[in-house]
Formats: C-alpha cells, structure tokens, sequence
C-alpha cells in the first residue's frame, strides 16, 4: 500500500485538531444565562428543553450583576459588582476575556452595532467605553461632581438607536445622552436638574424614550430620543412614596417596567401597588393593588399578561395580572425570594430565580404550571439571547 503524502497527512492532524477545539453544531438563539450571585458563576440553558448546559466559574463578585449578549448571540459579557467585565463564549462554555476596569460597577450596555460595551460605575464614578472583540479601553466619560464631592455614580445605563447610550447621574440629578459614533472621542449631551436622585431608568422598546425614576422625591425625569432639543421633562408627579416617606425593602427595578399596547405598567416605590399609565401622555389612569412592594412588573409577550415579583417579605410570591380586566387571576409560590422573571422569546414559558431554595422554577404562561425545575447556586438573574435583537436590554 502507498503511503499518504506529508501533506495529507498533516492536514488530517490538523483537522482532528481543529474539530477537537469547535463548538457544538447549534443554535444560539434559545440559550440563556442564569447568574449564581454567591459563588461567583454563571450557567449556560437551553431554553427549549428547560436543561442546563454547563456551569461557567471565576467571574468574581456577582452580587449584583447583569449581562448583555453579542450581536451574534455567541457571547455574554457579564458585568460584576466588583467591576469586573467578562467575556464568555456560550458555545464553548468558557472565559475569553475578564477586565477589571473599576471598583464598583453595576452594570451595562452593548451598542447598536454590537461593536461596543459601555459600563456604568458607582467607584470611581463615569462610563467607559471598550471594545466588544478585545475588552480593550477606547474612551472614558468623566461624571460631574456630586453631592458627595465625589464624581457621581451613575445608574440606568441604556443603549439607544444610532450608537447612543443614556445614563443617569445618582449624585448630580442629571441625565446624559452620549453619542459613540466616534468611540474614541464620544459627544456627551447633558440634561441638568432633572429631578433628585434618579436611582434606575429605562429605555422605551422603539428606543424614543428615556425615563428615569428619583428617589429623592416623587414622579419619574423624562426625555424624548426624537426631540431632544425639548429637555427632560416630569411626568407621573404622584409616581412614588408620597407625603408618608414609607420603608422601601428592595427598590424597585424599572428596567423590569412593561408596554402593553398603549399601555405602560411601572412598580411604585414602597407601596403595594402597580402603576398602570398612559403610554401616550404619561398620565396615571389607576393602580392595582399587588401582594407586596413590586419588584421587577413585566408583561408577557403578547402584552395580555403582566407579571409581577415582591421585596421581602412577600418575595415568595408572583402575581399575575389579566391586562384587559386589570385584575389579578393567579397568586403563585413557586419558591423562596423570588429575585427575577425572564420570559422565553415567544412567551411559551418564564423562568424564575428562587435564591432561597438555590433553583430556578420554568412555568407555562398558559397552565401556569411547572414545566421543569433546575439546580442553581443562590440564583439571580436570568438573561435569554433574544435580547442581542431588542433596545434597551
């Protein structure tokens, strides 16, 4: 028999190799990411057939953390409360990149063009720009001087069409709309006085609106992406605490808020209610009384139904609210701190975090029953790839 030539030979090697070192054959775009706060980790899903794929370890503090996909939806980049940043590779399972790049981060945004991560900071305060393929530092944006005497903390980062960011300003009562399209030297529009304290904020799924909610006194700071030249303006005056300065046990997160129709659903800080406004002016048109103080209210994908999860002590609780009637039809407790709700991308079924009882519940949207259950260390929040293709997330 002849001998194979060297070449044959080598390429043969090399192609063993190669196929030793790819990925799966799969999709991407039913896979999620579950973040395990206490031990520092993250697991790979599957969320078509409600199973874990794998574990990713030595991601740092995850105490609060969040993530954004690529654009693609191969990578996650995983933002920890130490000021970590890292970059995963969901079809190998496995740490591209980590960045230390601050002390004290809470979380961030990926840019319209997924070439771009930007990071919101509470130490040393500001946002940084990197690059999505390297992690490497482009730029930085300087926040104002606070109260504190400190550069402000910055929260309610937010990615918006044509390669903008918004952000707010915890220490210095401001909004800012920053322009990346040159990443190197980004254009920085500031929006001042805008109401006291903005502690979290969210961008409108079209990407029109920013509307940031204050802690420091009651209603919500609002601007308009299609009329900047209009300024921030308030809305919801009554939107908060009120004249009683009632106890908040966990803030409310209003990146968790819902659009239903023309219709927008907000957690009110302290009470237990939810807000439901007028998507159009902004105006409240009543409240619905809920189980406890309102967490993360999020509507299901049709917008029929909005979900609703609570601060302690009431955080073994989810309620369900019928959008038409505008009442409560189901009362669930499906485990012990109930921290988040993710829903699959059609809205077959949500997922839930139960910290408490170290799993995450999968429930049918229809039947309301469990669908599966899955171990998971101190679960937190949950992240499908259908958000690489939505504004805001």
């Amino acid at each position: 028999m002849a001998k194979a030539p060297l070449s044959v030979i080598v390429l043969c090697i090399l192609s063993v190799i190669t196929g030793c070192a790819s990925p799966n054959i799969r999709g991407t775009g039913d896979l999620g990411v579950i973040i395990e706060r206490s031990s520092g980790s993250v697991q790979i899903v599957d969320g078509t057939d409600c199973v874990s794929l794998g574990r990713v370890t030595g991601l740092g503090d995850l105490s609060h953390a969040s993530l954004v996909f690529s654009k693609d939806q191969r990578f996650v980049f995983v933002f920890g409360r130490d000021g970590g940043i890292t970059k995963i590779d969901l079809l190998l399972g496995k740490v591209v990149k980590r960045v230390i790049q601050a002390t004290n981060s809470i979380g961030g945004a990926i840019s319209a063009d997924g070439k771009l991560i930007a990071v919101q900071n509470y130490e040393p305060g500001g946002v940084k720009i990197f690059d999505s393929k390297s992690l490497n530092l482009i730029s930085q944006i300087v926040a104002p001087i606070g109260a504190t005497g400190k550069p402000s903390r910055v929260v309610g980062l937010a990615d918006l069409p044509d390669n903008k960011f918004a952000y707010s300003l915890f220490d210095s009562n401001e909004i800012d709309i920053v322009d990346v399209k040159k990443p190197s030297d980004p254009s920085v529009t500031r929006f001042k006085n805008i109401g006291k304290s903005p502690y979290d904020a969210l961008a409108s799924p079209d990407g029109r609106y920013y509307i940031a909610g204050l802690y420091g006194e009651d209603g919500l700071a609002i601007v308009d992406n299609w009329n900047p030249e209009s300024g921030a303006r308030r809305i919801l005056s009554g939107y908060g605490r009120g004249e009683k300065n009632l106890p908040v046990y966990k803030m409310p997160h209003l990146r968790g808020w819902s659009l239903s129709g023309e219709l927008a659903f907000f957690p009110s800080i302290g009470h237990h209610e939810v807000i439901m406004a007028d998507a159009h002016n902004w105006n409240q048109i009543t409240s619905i009384k809920v189980a406890g103080q309102p967490v993360f209210v999020m509507a299901d994908p049709s917008g029929r139904r909005v979900w609703v999860n609570f601060a302690y002590p009431d955080n073994d609780k989810v309620q369900v609210i019928d959008v038409p009637t505008r009442s409560i039809i189901a009362t669930l407790s499906p485990g012990k701190a109930i921290l988040h709700m993710e829903f699959t991308s059609k809205g077959d079924a949500v997922w839930l975090s139960s910290r408490d009882d170290n799993k995450v519940v999968v429930i049918d949207t229809s039947s309301l029953k469990v669908i599966n259950e899955l171990s998971a260390e101190s679960p937190s929040g949950i992240f499908f790839s259908w958000r690489s293709s939505r504004i805001g997330m």
